[in-house]
């Protein structure tokens, strides 16, 4: 009994170490229709991220690259990054981002949204 305890135990913690960072959720939503248009982006993770490991590429409408200032952590949750938005004209935008975890792990992904 002692044995299949440790055993489980040892596993649940080498599941934890293992994990990555994922996205939890985002501002505006993944497939969301917003109106006006966001004047930031928030990625929140499902554990702390490292902000000088994250990236962001914004893509509009005609697939034109949106330029962006650095993205930062949200200084009250080390599980969100913010990029700030310039002005957003109507149209489909597809924001694809990198991130690292805390184990030192990097993780994308993509994330679309229509601006009214």
């Amino acid at each position: 009994m002692k044995k299949t305890l440790a055993f489980a135990a040892l596993t649940l913690v080498s599941a934890a170490a293992f994990a990555h960072a994922k996205l939890q959720t985002s501002m505006p939503a993944n497939g969301t229709s917003v109106s006006p248009a966001p004047t930031e982006l928030r990625l929140q993770y499902n554990e702390p991220v490292e902000v000088a490991m994250s990236t962001v590429k914004i893509t509009g409408p005609g697939d034109a690259a949106v330029a962006t200032d650095k993205i930062a952590a949200d200084p009250s949750d080390d599980k969100t990054l913010v990029q700030p938005l310039p002005r957003l004209a109507a149209g489909d935008y597809r924001v694809q981002w990198t991130t690292m975890g805390h184990d030192g792990h990097h993780t994308k992904g993509e994330i679309r949204f229509t601006v009214k």
